[in-house]
């Protein structure tokens, strides 16, 4: 069941990880790369500023981005600046989204986000998470995929699961986490099928495109077109 006030509250508590995360980084590091190809630190960080304003424009029934040119002018724009800026701009950013999220509100309400993609309100909070949780991974300060809360990892497999699900590049998937801890299906109704098994933040890693090649060693694949590594999904 979906408890945006929770989630709002995980939202919180991840952000607070973060920030104490980049704040042991220097304006040298700040500019470095992070894991995103092509992005610095401080583009990861701009990005998360930039994010959490856009879902507030979705809650106050804005469109998120005035476009996506100029998303991504804000991002390059801030990118540059330095940690205390970024820091601060993070903080501030998420301290907006926490007060609109306070408000009394109708969380079953549909609301828009980019690319006309809708969902229900109460949905919003979660995603921020996932921007947030993922992102700190992405900033290569030492948070991995296996440093994620297991309840998040397991919303976020389900949730990735549910995007792909008739997608018509992606073929038949059965997707098992190991120990039991959940089962998931997905990929379209063409192909073959292919049943891919492993730790769950390896296989969070594969489904949100964090993790391929050789990283991936650790899931197991097997079916009517078994490989030696999971099939390759589309970029998210």
């Amino acid at each position: 069941m979906i408890d945006p006030l929770r989630d709002l509250a995980s939202v919180h508590d991840a952000t607070e990880r973060l920030l104490s995360a980049a704040g042991s980084l220097d304006n040298a590091l700040l500019a470095g790369p992070s894991r995103l190809p092509g992005w610095s630190r401080g583009h990861v960080l701009a990005h998360l500023a930039r994010n959490a304003d856009a879902l507030v424009n979705v809650l106050e029934g804005r469109p998120m981005y005035e476009s996506a040119a100029a998303r991504d002018d804000d991002i390059e724009r801030d990118a540059p600046r330095p940690l205390t800026a970024q820091l601060d701009d993070v903080r501030d950013s998420a301290a907006r989204l926490g007060a609109v999220g306070a408000r009394p509100a109708e969380w079953n309400r549909t609301v828009e986000l980019r690319n006309g993609v809708t969902d229900s309100a109460s949905r919003v909070p979660f995603r921020r998470l996932v921007e947030v949780e993922l992102h700190h991974v992405d900033l290569d300060v030492g948070y991995e995929l296996e440093d994620l809360p297991a309840d998040f990892t397991a919303r976020e497999i389900a949730f990735l699961t549910d995007r792909f699900t008739g997608h018509t590049g992606v073929p038949p998937i059965h997707v098992i986490a190991a120990a039991g801890t959940g089962e998931w299906h997905t990929g379209g109704t063409e192909g073959k099928r292919v049943t891919v098994e492993g730790p769950a933040p390896v296989l969070l890693g594969w489904l949100a495109g964090r993790r391929t090649g050789t990283e991936l060693a650790e899931l197991s694949v097997r079916g009517d077109a078994p490989g030696a590594a999971p099939p390759v999904l589309p970029p998210l």
